[in-house]
């Protein structure tokens, strides 16, 4: 018997019990039931905004007045009787308030009083930048959370102190934590990529573990603070110069220089850009305005959230905030994401994530709804296969613990090879390497897909050395901050060296992961290398997988353009420690996660995908009760149990007489890809159409494993297809397209591989986007991957590759011949020969509705009449080859003449010699092209009204 689920028994008891009518009733019932909430998510109403200027008193005495551009917005429901919690929301340096109000817009929608405001020295506000000074900034906001605490329409958890959660991004972020840390009646924190300790995170030194610390002064990110420092923003926009035409002055220096960055600031900016290191006053300021300052008074519930893009404040800087505030034993969830301050925004699907996470967090600990969110842990991983960046997917994955950056397993150790190699310090750091420009990392990141920029171009001969694994034999992921042991020594006592790690794929194109660095200043060198102590290096923390067959390589550089680095020219040798066995990469076992949809987005997805399945069931049930066994003929054929299809006399006679497919027959082998080819009218639509029951054939049969395809045969969950195009719904995101399909077909949700198929779409932040808003490319990558839902064991395609770039159908191919294994079978329909030569190891060719040849690709092409003729003189060649009988055609391209002549060849060579024409070389030219032409070349034109053939060609 042919295999029958469960849920199409149930589905044909319910149609033979009910009539046709209650059917259709109950459908549109629920048609209206989806309008209806579609109609009702319209969300709540906008807030209501009011600005005002608010006039505080700050300073080390709190009697220095500055007036703060301010904007509060609340939902139009709260009241004395109905108060709502608030949240303090802090903008990014350089930026003002308008830069987060539609995340306010969006928090008070949520039902929460949204307080922003530009920091002094920003936008309509007055004062001077003091980097988040707690006697400046930090001191401004306490006196915000008091104009809340004279609110009655704000919750109060005591006399003059309300509900208020802390939030920001970078310079927001650190404001936020360091609130926390000087004011009570801060009841939590969401703090997005922002820095623990400012000190360390412009002056970095990765030379000693832990997370980078060490008695050795940092390496200056020069690029990052020239861009943060030298913002227009922050200049002064006229310098007039004094009227006795005297010397400009200190003060006018600094102001000329600086503008609205205090004088304490710009005095830390200038000595360190000039110097290029941190003297004890710069370091004091710069912890100052840290939360590593007040990291154990932080005890209220934190949510860190961290890009992993970031070479202004690394994936280090979250794991320090987190470890200090978890000691004092307040929750903390930390989420890696991938974007940060060189990523730019994160992606759609990323930042739904993470406005999951706070929706979450201030929902429990302000509004006290819904459970306790898991102090847990929770990352995003750049890996897979990809189309529209070959070999990168996003995936999320999350652990019930925060594991830092050593992981929460055994570490992994990859041997690394390489002898000491000498290295040299450029003078003043020219020429200098590139890793990072600030904010520009994702650009570099797309560069680096161009060959002239990867691997070791990248990097200045002479200035680096390098030490490469082997080949790996599985994928390797690291997540965590890799570490390696590394000597060297030199005649000067210092040295400064960047470490990189890179992933290099089977053609040696090398890619800089995350496009990050780790700055090393290493003091007390010796001169001699075996009397160099080894030194620990932490490489920059990541969430990253290498693929099988690629390669790790770690690059020590001496100079990089994003820092200062010492101006003499020095010469190092570097080498691996002795005892060192390669580099150690922490891993974490964690579970993968997926999004959750908002609550009336998943009722409307369950509403459309119950009327879907009664649809797609009573069409399917109806088809299976009208055409099963109708025929008289077997249901199975024992002997094609084990082949995917077997197609034997297919023909399709429409009326009027018209034969649109006569006599084709074929086979589909287990593991094998098949192309199906013919030029536009050949019947191969109409074929496929007939193989998957959605039109009746007029004579012949298919069978799919044995069992006789026609409409509505069971069988044919075994088959996943794409004819004519795709189709979905526009107004619902591909992701939901995608998870509706598969719950019409009625089997358990694990069983779709979703995972795997959202590789092969590869949209990335677009899989969340509706699908009006696709591209046709876009459309037909999500179509392919609709039709590897549940990973069936055959697959029809027709024109995959329809509307796919040149890196996409590269992808395609592999994934075609990747997917044809463990007797999963393939059949293409494709107009691209060379890309079904390419893809294919067999082939199919129609012609009038007929199938005229078939069998292995190699066999096919054998029969070409075509070769390639080098000669001296081609122009004289042509000329006498085109009259000779024997000869078809003759053309001129680069790689020589094309000729066409079926038969002996020998007397085309014979009259080139004769005629005195130099030959150099004389090669077949057997290309599917030339093959599938000579094949329809020798084709009689058939009527298609009166053809009545029905043999077959079997592959």
């Amino acid at each position: 018997m042919p295999p029958k689920s469960t849920s199409s028994r149930r589905c044909g008891l319910f149609f033979r019990r009910k009539p046709v009518r209650w059917i259709a009733a109950g459908l549109v019932v629920l048609l209206l039931a989806a309008g209806a909430l579609w109609w009702l998510s319209g969300g709540p109403e906008e807030p209501i905004r009011t600005q005002a200027r608010i006039t505080v008193m700050s300073g080390p005495g709190r009697n220095e007045p500055v007036t703060l551009d301010t904007t509060l917005y609340r939902p139009s429901s709260a009241s004395a009787a109905h108060p709502v919690p608030a949240v303090l929301l802090a903008h990014g340096f350089g930026n003002s308030k308008d830069g987060v109000s539609s995340d306010a817009r969006r928090l008070a929608r949520s039902g929460y009083a949204v307080l922003t405001w530009s920091a002094r020295g920003f936008g309509a506000s007055t004062g001077q930048v003091h980097l988040n000074d707690p006697d400046y900034e930090v001191a401004d906001a306490q006196r915000l959370i008091d104009v809340l605490a004279q609110r009655n329409d704000i919750v109060h958890d005591g006399v003059g102190d309300p509900r208020v959660a802390a939030m920001g991004a970078s310079y927001g972020g650190a404001l936020a934590l360091l609130l926390a840390g000087h004011d009570p009646r801060v009841d939590s924190v969401v703090a997005e990529i922002t820095w623990n300790d400012l000190s360390r995170a412009l002056f970095p030194n990765n030379a000693a573990m832990p997370n980078g610390s060490g008695t050795a002064p940092g390496v200056f990110k020069k690029a990052w603070a020239g861009a943060l420092f030298g913002s227009n923003v922050l200049r002064a926009r006229i310098n007039p110069a004094n009227a006795a035409n005297q010397p400009p002055n200190a003060n006018q220096l600094s102001a000329a220089t600086c503008g609205r960055l205090s004088e304490p600031v710009c005095r830390m900016y200038l000595e360190s850009a000039t110097t290029g290191r941190a003297s004890a006053q710069t370091q004091q300021l710069l912890y100052r305005s840290s939360p590593a300052s007040v990291i154990d008074r932080i005890r209220v519930p934190t949510l860190l959230l961290q890009g992993a893009h970031d070479t202004l404040f690394p994936l280090d800087q979250a794991d320090a905030n987190a470890r200090g505030i978890s000691a004092n034993g307040a929750p903390v969830h930390v989420a890696w994401f991938n974007g940060g301050h060189d990523a730019g925004a994160p992606t759609d699907a990323e930042l739904t994530r993470l406005r999951d996470l706070t929706s979450e967090w201030l929902g429990h600990y302000l509004q006290r709804s819904g459970a306790q969110p898991a102090s847990s842990f929770s990352y995003s991983n750049a890996s897979g296969l990809g189309l529209s960046q070959p070999g990168v997917r996003i995936t999320s994955y999350a652990t019930a613990h925060y594991p830092g950056l050593s992981g929460n397993t055994a570490a992994r150790g990859i041997a690394l090879t390489g002898t000491a190699q000498h290295v040299a310090n450029p003078p003043n750091g020219t020429p200098a390497a590139l890793s990072s420009l600030p904010g520009l990392g994702a650009l570099l990141s797309l560069a680096g897909n161009v060959p002239s920029v990867t691997g070791a171009d990248r990097e200045i001969n002479g200035e680096h050395a390098q030490f490469d694994s082997a080949p790996l034999h599985q994928p390797v992921t690291v997540v965590g901050a890799p570490t390696v042991g590394i000597r060297v020594s030199s005649s000067a006592s210092e040295a400064v060296l960047f470490a990189k790690l890179y992933d290099v794929n089977d053609n040696g194109d090398a890619r800089l992961i995350n496009d990050a660095a780790a700055p090393l200043r290493l003091t007390r060198l010796t001169s001699s290398l075996s009397d160099a102590k080894p030194v620990t290096v932490t490489l920059p923390a990541a969430a990253y997988t290498f693929d099988k067959g690629h390669r790790l390589r770690l690059v020590l550089a001496t100079a990089d353009q994003a820092y200062s680095g010492p101006a003499e020219p020095a010469l190092y040798t570097v080498a691996l420690a002795t005892s060192s066995t390669g580099i150690t990469l922490p891993q974490v076992t964690a579970r993968a996660q997926n999004s959750q949809d908002n609550g009336w987005q998943l009722v409307l997805a369950v509403s459309i995908a119950v009327v879907l399945a009664g649809v797609i069931g009573a069409i399917c049930i109806a088809r299976w009760r009208r055409g099963h066994g109708s025929r008289g003929r077997p249901v199975l054929d024992a002997t094609l149990r084990d082949v995917p299809l077997a197609v034997r006399g297919l023909r399709k006679t429409y009326r009027g007489g018209f034969v649109a497919v006569s006599g084709v027959g074929f086979e589909v082998a287990a593991n094998q890809v098949v192309g199906l080819l013919g030029p536009n009218g050949a019947g191969k639509t109409t074929t496929l159409r007939m193989l998957l029951g959605l039109i009746k054939p007029s004579g012949g049969e298919a069978r799919i494993f044995g069992y006789r395809s026609e409409p509505g045969a069971p069988v044919l969950s075994n088959v996943g297809a794409l004819v004519e195009g795709p189709g979905f719904l526009p107004h619902l995101s591909g992701r939901e397209n995608l998870a509706l399909y598969w719950r019409a077909t009625g089997r358990p949700a694990q069983d779709a591989h979703m995972d795997d198929v959202l590789e092969v779409a590869a949209l990335g932040e677009a899989i969340d986007r509706k699908v009006r808003t696709y591209s046709h490319g876009m459309k037909q990558r999500l179509a392919i991957a609709q039709a590897m839902l549940g990973m069936p064991r055959l697959l029809l395609l027709d024109e995959p590759t329809d509307g796919l770039d040149p890196p996409q159908i590269a992808v395609m191919r592999s994934v075609l011949q990747r997917y044809a294994v463990d007797g999963r079978a393939v059949l293409v329909s494709s107009h691209l020969l060379a890309e079904v030569e390419q893809t294919c190891s067999h082939v199919v060719v129609m012609h009038q509705g007929r199938s005229i040849a078939a069998g292995g690709v190699s066999e096919v092409i054998g029969g070409s009449p075509t070769v390639v003729l080098e000669v001296d003189d081609p122009e004289r060649a042509a000329q006498l080859l085109r009259k000779l009988p024997q000869v078809e055609a003759v053309q001129q391209t680069r790689e020589g003449l094309v000729i066409t002549a079926p038969g002996d060849r020998s007397a085309m060579v014979a009259a080139l010699v004769h005629a005195g024409i130099g030959i150099e070389r004389v090669v077949p030219r057997r290309r599917l092209e030339d093959a599938f032409l000579s094949l329809i070349a020798q084709q009689p034109t058939v009527d298609p009204v009166s053809a009545e053939s029905t043999s077959g060609v079997n592959a």
